[in-house]
């Protein structure tokens, strides 16, 4: 099921709220790349890709883009002041020794233990997993923005992953249109809720189970 503009902007918003000063943040394609043009105010973060850029800024106004400055998903980006270019070899190296603070990825499936499935749908054709592997088990974080349900409206939020897994257990923070749900060591934490849902909106499209707090956030 996709979603409108709106509701990917909201997603990205939020994610972005996770952002701390001084942390080195790499996006994932679709909904994350979105997250570069909501830091908040007063946070300075540094943006890393794959594909060799270490300060890469939010996407640029339309006209304005540089077909030589793109992010790893080949998207349009801008670089920040004292941003810098190195070869791919050492953008995987920075992921591989753990200097990257926050991953933010999208996904196909998420178990209720943080397992990723964001690579494959069988039979389908894909261009690669990219940097994904990495990123899932290297950085110090990970989270995943996505839909709360697939296109047949099945729950994405799942007790066991179906689809082949990028990484176990490596989600800790899981944002979807409907909802914000924590990866915590006694299980799937529902912590925030995106108006107009409601409680029972989200126990029902979700097939993991989930812990729900009396205090729960609603995002307006």
């Amino acid at each position: 099921m996709g979603m409108g503009k709106e509701t990917r902007v909201r997603i990205a918003k939020r994610a972005a709220q996770e952002l701390k000063d001084g942390m080195a943040v790499n996006l994932g394609i679709g909904i994350p790349t979105q997250v570069a043009d909501y830091v908040p105010e007063g946070i300075h973060v540094v943006f890393h890709a794959e594909n060799g850029i270490l300060g890469a800024g939010g996407a640029p106004l339309p006209g304005e883009e540089d077909a030589f400055l793109c992010n790893a998903g080949g998207y349009p980006v801008t670089i920040t002041n004292g941003a810098s270019y190195c070869d791919s070899s050492i953008a995987f190296a920075m992921i591989r020794r753990g200097y990257i603070d926050i991953t933010i990825l999208g996904a196909l499936e998420v178990s209720e233990r943080g397992d990723l499935a964001n690579w494959i749908v069988p039979g389908k054709r894909v261009a690669g997993i990219g940097g994904a592997m990495e990123l899932a088990q290297k950085a110090k974080k990970v989270i995943v923005l996505m839909n709360h349900v697939n296109r047949q409206g099945e729950s994405k939020v799942k007790k066991q992953c179906d689809l082949p897994l990028t990484a176990r257990e490596c989600v800790k923070l899981i944002v979807t249109e409907m909802a914000v749900m924590e990866v915590t060591d006694q299980g799937l934490l529902l912590k925030e809720i995106m108006l107009p849902y409601t409680i029972e909106d989200v126990v029902n499209h979700t097939e993991a189970k989930l812990i729900i707090p009396e205090n729960i956030s609603y995002i307006p």
